[in-house]
């Protein structure tokens, strides 16, 4: 009897399984994970970081706003950096205040109402670096958010303000140690 000189399917099995498995493995142990909150701090240099209370001085005050402001600007410094907190006098010292809280129509529509409405918080900063003048500075940040104007403020104020806390505090980590 004359043997096929074509390969039968049962050959193929077990290369093919050896080959997807391999792939999988090769996926999983190479898998690769980069965390973009890391700061450029000298450790060996600046050890304290100083961050003063921001007042609301907004012409429009929400009451709560301050404090959750204050709150979550000290918790991303502490979870990110090493820097020990003290009360004066810190190697970097981060001061402020709120001065905006407004609110703007937008998208108006054919019948003369607005269809949304902006949200801005603004906040500015002052910050000195006691061991390089030069990173030091004087500036404010913005963030944004909008809702539709059937909505009123109170029903998604403390939504949009935790995206634009996040946000602000955000941009004031990277500006004064992440150097981004």
């Amino acid at each position: 009897m004359k043997k096929n000189s074509f390969i039968t399917t049962t050959d193929y099995r077990l290369p093919v399984i050896l080959l997807g498995l391999l792939i999988a493995l090769t996926i999983v142990s190479c898998s690769l994970s980069y965390k973009f909150n890391g700061s450029s701090i000298d450790y060996s240099k600046i050890k304290t970081i100083t961050i003063a209370n921001f007042p609301n001085n907004a012409p429009l005050v929400y009451p709560p706003l301050a404090s959750n402001f204050n709150d979550a600007l000290q918790n991303i410094f502490a979870q990110r950096t090493k820097l020990r907190p003290v009360s004066r006098n810190g190697d970097l010292q981060i001061e402020g205040e709120i001065t905006g809280y407004d609110l703007t129509p937008l998208a108006i529509q054919t019948s003369g109402i607005a269809g949304e409405t902006r949200l801005t918080l603004t906040i500015k900063v002052h910050f000195t670096n006691t061991k390089d003048d030069k990173a030091s500075f004087d500036t404010s940040f913005s963030a944004s958010q909008t809702f539709a104007s059937n909505l009123m403020l109170n029903q998604v104020q403390d939504q949009l303000l935790q995206v634009m806390i996040k946000e602000l505090t955000e941009d004031i980590y990277n500006q004064t140690v992440a150097k981004w």
